[in-house]
């Protein structure tokens, strides 16, 4: 028995050094131009010369992620085939379809968290409300008569929006649009009041005042947006959305495998463009290790599933 453990101990480094054996793939389960999308590239460009091997970006867009979560379940588990993944395809889709076509935590294996990302409230200018304890006080001063706009039923936005309503104790009107881009445009134009969204889709009407920021969804300020406050600060104790970006590969990929991505990850997270380069987007670069990565897929997974389920929220 021991001799066959040592054969074993040896064989991973063994293991890590001969992979790649060939190209990578990296599933990005949306279109060309999405964030999924623009972060695998990021990826791709820089895991490259570190493994000695070209990667690839493959868009596989469809059912909120789930076309691509599906194609990545099916995939060899050899390392070659990466995927992208996020709160909504490991932590909130598996509640909002039926049949998703996939288990998050049977078909794939956490490899690192890439970024943690906060969303932002913005409102219209003449919405008469200068702070989130202002707007909550509104709400309830015209209960049905507020309304707000996500990209869609089912997509962080509206999931934000519904999480904000429940704990504040508020009813407002959802508005689902086809997009995050239209529900800008009407935000815009004043029809709805507000939205919570992405910095990288707000921040430039922000800073332009043609919107007024209320408050961002992490535990912290973010440093795109430092003179924002969070939710927690603005009076909502419990309120918390990050939303985080990573990437997994199948289920059955060796440890040594595991480890070796974790680790070019790791490294290439901590190079001081990285920081910049995700903090433009107003995200903050985390790069993780898989055991903590997969602790926070399950809290999310388990944390959504209350929130989706008490709220009666499904996908179309």
């Amino acid at each position: 028995m021991i001799a066959v453990l040592l054969v074993y101990v040896c064989a991973l480094p063994a293991v890590a050094q001969e992979y790649p054996s060939g190209p990578i793939r990296i599933i990005a389960p949306s279109p060309p131009g999405s964030p999924r999308d623009i972060r695998a590239r990021w990826v791709a460009e820089r895991l490259a010369p570190a493994l000695g091997q070209p990667v690839i970006v493959e868009n596989k867009a469809g059912a909120g992620g789930n076309i691509g979560m599906q194609a990545a379940a099916k995939s060899p588990a050899d390392g070659l085939t990466l995927v992208i993944v996020d709160t909504g395809t490991l932590a909130q889709n598996p509640h909002l379809y039926l049949r998703p076509g996939y288990d998050p935590f049977g078909d794939f294996i956490p490899v690192a968290r890439l970024v943690d990302s906060p969303l932002m409230m913005a409102i219209h200018p003449e919405v008469p409300a200068r702070s989130l304890t202002e707007l909550i006080k509104l709400a309830q001063e015209r209960p049905g008569q507020l309304s707000y706009g996500s990209s869609g039923i089912g997509t962080p936005p509206h999931l934000a929006g519904e999480l904000f309503k429940r704990l504040a104790g508020i009813d407002v009107v959802h508005v689902p649009y086809k997009g995050a881009a239209p529900a800008l445009a009407d935000l815009l134009g004043g029809r709805i009041a507000y939205t919570i969204d992405g910095l990288s889709m707000q921040m430039q009407p922000v800073k332009a005042g043609k919107l007024r920021a209320l408050a961002v969804t992490g535990t912290s300020r973010t440093a795109a947006a430092p003179d924002v406050p969070t939710f927690i600060e603005s009076g909502l104790a419990d309120y918390e959305y990050r939303a985080w970006m990573g990437i997994a590969v199948p289920a059955g990929t060796s440890k040594a495998i595991v480890a070796r991505l974790n680790q070019e990850l790791v490294k290439l997270l901590r190079q001081p463009d990285a920081k910049a380069w995700f903090a433009a987007q107003g995200g903050d670069v985390v790069g993780d290790d898989p055991e903590t990565f997969a602790a926070v897929v399950r809290a999310d997974h388990a944390r959504w599933g209350k929130v989706i389920r008490e709220a009666g929220i499904a996908a179309e």
